[in-house]
């Protein structure tokens, strides 16, 4: 019997291998009388504890497991795992892995996240990490917008959960710890709004495009806010695009519900660059961190660029606050978007629109006219930025 079988009291056994040691210890010492301690101490030895002990910690986990999951009420919004396959890995990240996959007959984004059970992690981080888990999810399944990747569902424990592994086994999957967790959302084929900004970074984006993709974010960002969510990391990097170009927010790690005190709300949460000046300095902040942060990314998306790409985030962010800082705006851009970009990334947060008020500016704009940047390529256009700069 191994140890993965228990008697009735739910002690575990030891395993065959054990028992055949014994066996092969006793066998040899036929007809040499009684056994002396000394003789015992140096065959115990021999056995090998190590593997004893990984048996044992895989047993008791999975004991841990199994009881956990028959006391603990199932969340609404958990899932049934045999209905999803993963496949290839397309993102990595701090604390996690992000795969495709297939669910209940629908394509699927995996975001496979890291409970410390590495052994590395502490238990402080373990927790962090659990809390993390339940906030993203707590904040993302009650929402539903065109602008915000759906939510599909998600897993307190995984060890159902087969992925795909680096270097395949006999059967060519590799398990992931019990107590790992999985969220899982629509997939969406186009990549991030980063990724599509660097391969245009030098033929550039028409106005039209620029236009439609402010507005997607700001719509989505409008969304968010009227249900009193604040993203707290608004970047090209938690834009997702479609198939269509259509673009939709993602990555809602450190989203959370909007205090009604702001003095509630403090602590550098985001990534620096698109960081409000408030935020930078540890200073109590609003959903209006999200308008300064759009800001940055419209200047993003009209420019196909990286803003501050010379200096250092420590440089940005003492400019930022002390220099008010921003992003060098071409003097081809049109009058009605730099008042816009203006507008969202002031210092100071109360004179900062709401997104709402972002989107009506946006859709006031005119693009039958053109007004983006033009390729390098025509004899004619915007030469703002000479030498080309870019991620």
């Amino acid at each position: 019997m191994d140890l993965n079988t228990k008697d009735g009291l739910g002690v575990a056994k030891f395993p065959k291998k054990f028992d055949n040691q014994e066996g092969s210890v006793n066998s040899k010492m036929k007809g040499t009388g009684s056994i002396s301690s000394k003789d015992m101490l140096v065959r115990a030895d021999k056995v090998d504890l190590k593997s004893l002990d990984m048996q044992l910690e895989k047993h008791l986990s999975w004991v841990w497991s199994r009881n956990s999951e028959s006391q603990r009420i199932k969340e609404e919004w958990e899932i049934d795992l045999s209905k999803l396959e993963i496949r290839n890995a397309i993102a990595h990240g701090t604390y996690g892995t992000v795969f495709r996959g297939v669910y209940d007959n629908q394509d699927v984004a995996v975001k496979l996240l890291d409970w410390g059970e590495d052994g590395i992690a502490t238990t402080a981080e373990t927790a962090a990490l659990r809390a993390s888990f339940r906030q993203e999810v707590a904040v993302w399944q009650k929402l539903n917008h065109s602008n915000v990747t759906r939510f599909v569902g998600a897993s307190m424990g995984t060890s159902n959960l087969k992925i795909p592994a680096k270097n395949p086994s006999s059967d060519g999957n590799t398990t992931v710890p019990p107590r790992a967790c999985c969220v899982i959302v629509e997939y969406l084929p186009g990549g991030t709004l980063k990724q599509y900004l660097i391969r245009n970074r030098r033929k550039k984006l028409a106005f039209k495009v620029v236009i439609q993709l402010a507005l997607d974010l700001s719509r989505g960002l409008s969304y968010l806010h009227s249900k009193k969510i604040v993203h707290r990391d608004v970047k090209t990097e938690n834009m997702l695009l479609d198939a269509h170009r259509n673009l939709k927010i993602a990555d809602f790690g450190v989203a959370r519900v909007e205090a009604q005190n702001p003095r509630d709300m403090t602590g550098e949460t985001g990534t620096l660059g698109y960081m409000a000046p408030e935020v930078l300095q540890g200073k109590p902040y609003n959903r209006r961190c999200d308008v300064y942060s759009f800001g940055i990314c419209l200047w993003e998306i009209y420019c196909c660029d990286m803003p501050y790409p010379d200096l250092s985030f420590a440089d940005v962010s003492s400019a930022v606050v002390r220099q008010n800082l921003r992003p060098d705006i071409p003097r081809c851009c049109p009058n009605s978007l730099v008042n816009v970009m203006r507008k969202c990334w002031d210092g100071n947060p109360e004179r900062r629109p709401e997104m709402d008020e972002v989107v009506r500016m946006l859709e006031a704009i005119d693009t039958s006219k053109g007004g983006g940047m033009i390729p390098e390529d025509q004899s004619r256009g915007c030469f703002c930025f000479a030498p080309a700069r870019g991620p």
